[in-house]
Formats: C-alpha cells, structure tokens, sequence
C-alpha cells in the first residue's frame, strides 16, 4: 500500500510542529498526531513492552508449583527470553532503517501480545518456553528501534534527551514488570492470569498511540534479512575485552535477579511473598537506571573501575544475604550491584564506540550486546543446576565469586592499561 504525505500548513500550537495528514492511496486517511505527544507514545509503549519481558519473574514459584519442574528447568526458560532477544538482534537490528519504524514498532508489539497471550493460557512447559522467546523477540525488536525513533521525533540537536527517555522507559519498564506482576499476584486472585489480561490491555493502548505516529523513514524498501557480522578490529580487541569482561559480570546479576532469586527468597528464606519477590527484582533495574543516568557520565574515567567495585561489595551483600537469611543484606544487594551494573553498562558502551570505526560499529555493538544477553542466561542456568545439586546457598556464593572473580580481572585489566598510559 502506497503513501502520499500531505502537509497541511497548519501549525499545531501546543506543540509547535506542523500537523501531517497522511493519505492512503487505497484506503481512508490516518490522522497523525504532533510530534511531541508521538514522542510521548513511543515512550509509553517502550515501557509497556518492556515490562512485558520482566513480568514473569515473581511468578515462576507459582508456575514450579503448578507444574512441579525443577529450578534448572525454571533457568532455562528465563532463558528461552535471551534466545529471542539474540534473534531478534541479529534478523532485525536494521529492519526499521529499511521498512520504516512504525511498522517494525508493531511487530515488537504483536510479539509482545503473543507473548503475554500464550502465558494466559500456560499449563505445560513448552507454552512457558514458547511465551519467553516471544518476549525476548518483542524486546530485541523493539528496543533498538523505539530508541531510534525518539531520537528521530525530537528537534535537531536533542538525541541526548531521547537517549535518555529511553533509557528511563527501558529500565522502567523492566522494573515496573515485576513489581505490577507481584503486588497483583499478592493482593488479588488468579495470579497466573490477571498480570497477564492487565499487560494485554496496556499492549491495546500502546498500539492505539503507535498507530497514529509519524514514520520518520520516508524512504522504504523491501525487508530482507541479513544476518549481522559479528568481528571485532584488532585495533579495540584489547578495550572491548575489558568492557564484555565487566559487562558480563553486570547482566549476571541482572540475570540473577530476574530469574532466581524468587525461588532464592521461597525455598531459602522462606519468603514467599510474590510482592516482596516483584519488589527485589524492581529495585535492581531502578539502580541500575541510576548509575546510568547519574554515575555513568559524573565518574568519566573511573567509571568502570567504580562500576567493577560496587559490583564486588554487592556480592560480598548476596553471600552474606544467602549464610544469615538476611533481607537486609538482599536488598542492600540490588541497590549497589545495580549501580554497579549501570556504571559499567553506560561507561562500556561510551568506550566502544568512542574507539570502534564508523563503518564497524554497528557489528561491534551487535557483539557486544550478544556477550551481554549471554551474561543474562549462561550463568544462571549454572546457577539453576548447582541449587538443585548442592543446593542454593552453595550455589549462591559460586555465583557471587565468579561475578567478583570477573569484576577483579577487568579491573586490574583497566589500571595496567591507565598505568602504561
């Protein structure tokens, strides 16, 4: 379906952009909205999406209940969500410059309905594995174009706000899943079902909003897929060794908060409060969004060693929280991993593309981001499979040493490298 756009020589004057009319050739015309309320839109349904990934994350206790698996088998269906992030990332990374956004937007919304529709009616493993991927692919898909397309609905010069909003509708959104997921689960019936209808129907109002945004890609061609190269120049091998290294360690935890430690708080501390489990996993994502936002750009430099320390002193807080059954300790955990985690993340991305070649870089964050969704899912399957085997207090602490194990070899790697310097 071909499209003629209209401009109306009417200025909008609240928000000062001139209202477009688009006229379909072969159909009635689509009323498009300014471009500061479609910025709005775009917003709301980022955070709408994601919090759709992360929504899952206190219920899993619910569903081991229901369908008796073990906590390896709950790992790897977290893990089925990397899975469709991963393809996502390299089928669709540069769909939307080839298409156009809107239409990329509203696939990421179809498999985010999908996703939520298909945990609505889960009773057996394979609907749980099948509903995570379709999560994984709304957010590879969604992620990288919905922060491309605020960058493209604000005035020339303001990428560094777009950047921002979206990283505050990216974080939010991840935290506001659990914390939704668990005060319905803990506070009103069905608890399989109602965060679900409740995210279905925050998906009907994000596609609403989409619907009648401007496409900022004028230009449109046939979507062909291409699988993205991943290779790294042997000029930057050594810096992005060091950030992967200190980003890895960063998205464990990530990980781990998102995928274990409810059933750490249930079969631990015997807390099963899905609330309290919601609460933790929110809290993690509002630090890290912290870090990026505040810590990241203040500390220049030191970023990274700072983000490895209080990565560090964050797992010295989760194997204490593991021997004394403390929540304190737990809590404590989240908030300065976390900070840790959006340091490293901010000040890792800022290094790489500072130093990677125009024309590669593309493939380098494509590299970069596949370590980090690997960081995600690789260690708590380890994780998964140590607690049903020597249980998850041991298994806890072997976590805690590798993150730190990690932490101290990037961090030594970057002071030799300031050193020489």
């Amino acid at each position: 379906m071909s499209v003629d756009i209209v401009p109306t020589n009417q200025t909008n004057t609240d928000f000062g952009y001139e209202s477009v009319k688009l006229e379909f050739k072969n159909g009635p015309p689509r009323w498009v909205a300014p471009r500061d309320l479609s910025f709005l839109f775009v917003a709301f349904a980022f955070i709408v999406v994601m919090l759709g990934t992360t929504l899952p994350t206190p219920l899993y206790v619910f569903y081991q209940r229901k369908l008796g698996f073990s906590t390896f088998m709950s790992t790897m269906i977290f893990s089925a969500y990397s899975f469709g992030v991963l393809v996502a990332l390299i089928l669709f990374g540069r769909a939307s410059d080839t298409v156009g956004r809107r239409p990329i937007l509203l696939l990421g919304l179809v498999c985010s309905f999908l996703s939520s529709s298909v945990f609505l009616g889960a009773n057996e493993l394979t609907a749980l594995f099948v509903g995570r991927v379709f999560s994984g692919l709304s957010a590879g898909i969604f992620t990288g174009t919905a922060t491309a397309t605020l960058v493209d609905l604000t005035e020339q010069g303001g990428s560094e706000h777009a950047s921002l909003v979206a990283t505050l509708a990216n974080m939010g959104g991840l935290g506001l899943g659990p914390l939704m997921a668990g005060l319905l689960a803990e506070y009103y019936p069905s608890p399989l079902l109602l965060p679900f209808k409740f995210h279905l129907g925050l998906l009907l109002f994000a596609t609403i909003g989409l619907w009648v945004i401007p496409e900022p890609i004028l230009t449109k061609n046939r979507l062909k897929f291409s699988i993205v190269r991943l290779a790294i120049p042997l000029s930057m091998r050594s810096i992005f060794i060091k950030a992967a290294t200190a980003g890895f360690a960063g998205f464990a935890v990530l990980g781990l908060f998102t995928a274990v430690v409810p059933l750490f708080l249930s079969k631990l501390l015997m807390q099963t409060s899905p609330a309290l489990s919601g609460y933790m996993a929110c809290s993690i994502f509002v630090a890290s969004a912290i870090g990026q936002i505040t810590l990241g750009r203040s500390l220049g430099n030191l970023a990274i060693p700072v983000g490895c320390a209080l990565l560090m002193i964050g797992m010295v807080f989760f194997s204490t929280s593991l021997i004394t059954g403390s929540i304190v300790f737990l809590s404590s955990t989240a908030i300065v991993a976390g900070l840790g985690q959006g340091v490293i993340l901010r000040a890792s991305i800022a290094a790489i593309n500072e130093k990677a070649p125009q024309e590669k870089r593309a493939s380098i964050a494509s590299s970069f981001f596949l370590i980090l969704y690997l960081a995600i899912s690789l260690p708590v399957i380890g994780v998964g499979f140590g607690a049903d085997i020597v249980g998850f207090r041991f298994a806890g602490i072997f976590f805690s040493c590798v993150v730190i194990f990690l932490s101290v070899i990037a961090l030594i790697a970057i002071l030799h490298t300031k050193r020489i310097q």
